[in-house]
C-alpha cells in the first residue's frame, strides 16, 4: 500500500434524496458488522441549524446543507470502497470517473469549511495521555485545576478529568487542547 493510500481522507457520497440518515445508520451498522473501524472512521451528514422567528417565537430547525450527500472519512482501499459503495441508499461516490474507478477525496480546505459551518471544526490534536494520569487544565472554565483523567473520547477530542471542587472529586469535561501533562 502506498503512503497516499494508507492515509484517511474525506469523501462525498451521493445518496437517494431523503435517505441521508438511513445511509448513515446503514453504514455505521455495516462497518461494525464487517469490522471496518480501522478503515472507515466518521460519517457526517452536512447540516446546520436554522433559526427563524415566527409570531415572536424563536424556532430552531436543522437543515441539510447538501441534501442527498453524506461525508465519510476513510482510508480508501478496495474493501472500504466496496462497503460504502454497496451500502443501501448509496448511489455512488462524488468524483469517481466511471464505474469501478476510485474517487478523489475532498480537498482539505473543502472539508475544513464544511465542518466549520457545522460547528465541527476539524481538529488534529494528538495528546499522548492515559487514564489515571495527572494533568493540568490550561484553558476553559476549569483553568489551573489539576486532576486525574477518568475517560478519553478521541472521536470528540474530549477528556473527563476528576478535579477537586468543594472538597470532593468532581468530573469535568475538557478538550484535548485545554490540558497539559504534569
Amino acid at each position: 500500500m502506498t503512503e497516499q493510500a494508507s492515509q484517511k481522507h474525506w469523501y462525498a457520497v451521493h445518496t437517494y434524496s431523503g435517505y441521508e440518515n438511513k445511509v448513515k445508520q446503514n453504514l455505521e451498522k455495516r462497518l461494525e458488522s464487517m469490522n471496518m473501524q480501522d478503515l472507515i472512521f466518521r460519517i457526517v451528514i452536512p447540516e446546520e441549524e436554522e433559526i427563524s422567528i415566527k409570531d415572536g417565537k424563536k424556532k430552531s430547525t436543522i437543515k441539510k446543507t447538501f441534501p442527498g450527500y453524506v461525508l465519510v472519512e476513510l482510508v480508501m482501499t478496495d474493501e472500504s470502497w466496496y462497503v460504502v459503495r454497496n451500502t443501501p441508499g448509496v448511489t455512488g461516490f462524488v468524483g469517481a470517473q466511471g464505474a469501478g474507478v476510485k474517487p478523489n477525496p475532498l480537498l482539505p480546505d473543502e472539508i475544513k469549511f464544511i465542518l466549520k459551518q457545522m460547528g465541527m471544526a476539524e481538529k488534529t490534536i494528538d495528546v499522548d495521555v492515559e487514564i489515571g494520569e495527572q494533568i493540568k487544565v490550561i484553558g476553559g472554565p476549569f483553568k489551573n485545576n489539576i486532576g486525574a483523567i477518568k475517560t478519553i473520547d478521541e472521536e470528540k477530542f474530549k477528556l473527563t478529568v476528576l478535579v477537586e471542587m468543594f472538597g470532593r472529586e468532581t468530573p469535568v469535561e475538557v478538550e484535548f487542547d485545554q490540558i497539559e501533562k504534569l
